[in-house]
């Protein structure tokens, strides 16, 4: 599930959200509201369910873009049991966020082009795309490794990394 061109992707567990308005996100960094979306560099980062660690790492020298996506193992059942909806939006109402942009950000409400996608199974999405989805006992000592190899990478949630989906966050979506 990667956006059409000129088209940004938003992806959530609820199929139901009509309009999307800024709002600073609980783990934010900075205090301004936005409306969060990526590009097709970043979707794979996201499908996954939204309270799941992950390390997603990519060798920018890489003439075929290779990936890896990380989690751990506490979270693999999760992870094929979720439900995912990927929203399309028009590029044109967002901006590039961060000095190497992670994210697009639009600073007013906006509206999807359409009703939402079931993105479908999450594992099989990524073995489509040939990305490795690497299941470990946990994510610290792989996210480390990463970080001392050079790749690129995206760490998300690693807040809840060694805590399970039933843990404290499991409420939160």
């Amino acid at each position: 599930m990667l956006p059409r061109p000129g088209e940004l992707l938003h992806f959530s567990e609820d199929p139901s959200i009509e309009r999307f308005v800024p709002h600073v996100a609980a783990t934010a960094q900075q205090p301004e509201a936005y409306v969060w979306a990526v590009d097709a560099v970043n979707s794979p980062c996201y499908w996954f369910p939204r309270q799941c660690p992950r390390v997603c790492s990519w060798d920018a020298t890489d003439v075929d873009g290779t990936r890896v996506h990380a989690v751990e193992e506490r979270w693999l059942s999760t992870i094929r049991a979720t439900r995912l909806w990927a929203y399309r939006f028009a590029a044109a109402g967002f901006e590039p966020f961060g000095e190497r942009p992670h994210a697009h950000v639009a600073t007013r409400q906006v509206e999807p082009l359409g009703s939402p996608v079931e993105v479908g199974d999450l594992v099989s999405l990524h073995e489509r795309h040939g990305v490795e989805l690497r299941v470990l006992p946990e994510l610290e000592p792989y996210f480390t490794q990463i970080r001392e190899r050079g790749l690129e990478f995206s760490a998300i949630r690693m807040g809840n990394a060694g805590i399970g989906p039933d843990g404290p966050f499991a409420t939160r979506r």
